[in-house]
């Protein structure tokens, strides 16, 4: 295996992870009401920034789980991580009402109108910031920050891969939010990207448990 292969891996891994569990998600929502009622660019420099630093501090997460446990444990970790992740998410898809995304929605557009309750901001410092902190709180235990806690945990994943990746998904979908949100929001289906990201985890954990037996 060339030095390059782990890197390109954890990149392509990280970036389907994250664009598919970002997509609908509340801070999907946030950052398209956001750019509704402020200028885009604004808006995607506070939400991408929040998102950048949530990756960092997971990131940061799932390789301290590396460094504390013991080399022949670590795989183990990540191949029980994901498929525990993976079913989690195919249930939760069974379970999934037709207008999950629309809830999500509701719950950000709740979100920014108890942070403008003050009256609309126009300043682009303020609307940057109000968009940072509001993304930042949203992505906090959210699925996609577990996602990447859970790909930092995977030995075959480089940092550097596993952070062009993220950062790109996050970059890509915040774009379309607040480029193009109100036209893509309502024809998301989150029980079929929540059956993809299932599916797509359960890989990720063959693929590791293949790696802890072998």
């Amino acid at each position: 295996m060339s030095a390059l292969q782990p890197s390109l891996a954890a990149f392509g891994a990280s970036f389907t992870a994250i664009t598919l569990a970002e997509l609908g998600d509340k801070t999907f929502f946030m950052a398209l009401i956001l750019a509704a009622r402020h200028r885009a660019r604004w808006v995607f420099l506070g939400a991408f920034g929040a998102l950048t630093a949530v990756t960092l501090l997971s990131l940061g997460l799932g390789y301290g789980l590396r460094e504390l446990l013991p080399p022949a444990v670590v795989p183990w970790l990540a191949a029980v991580l994901f498929l525990g992740f993976g079913v989690k998410l195919l249930l939760e898809a069974r379970s999934m009402g037709a207008h999950e995304a629309e809830e999500e929605e509701q719950e950000a557009e709740k979100a920014v109108e108890e942070a403008e309750r003050g009256g609309r901001i126009r300043d682009a410092g303020a609307v940057i910031q109000e968009s940072f902190v509001l993304v930042f709180l949203a992505e906090l235990g959210d699925r996609t920050q577990f996602t990447t806690i859970f790909l930092a945990t995977a030995p075959a994943f480089t940092f550097a891969g596993l952070l062009a990746g993220t950062l790109l998904g996050h970059a890509l979908v915040t774009w379309l939010a607040v480029g193009a949100g109100k036209w893509i929001g309502g024809r998301l289906s989150e029980r079929v990207l929540y059956n993809i990201s299932g599916g797509l985890f359960l890989a990720f954990g063959l693929f590791s448990l293949r790696q802890a037996l072998g």
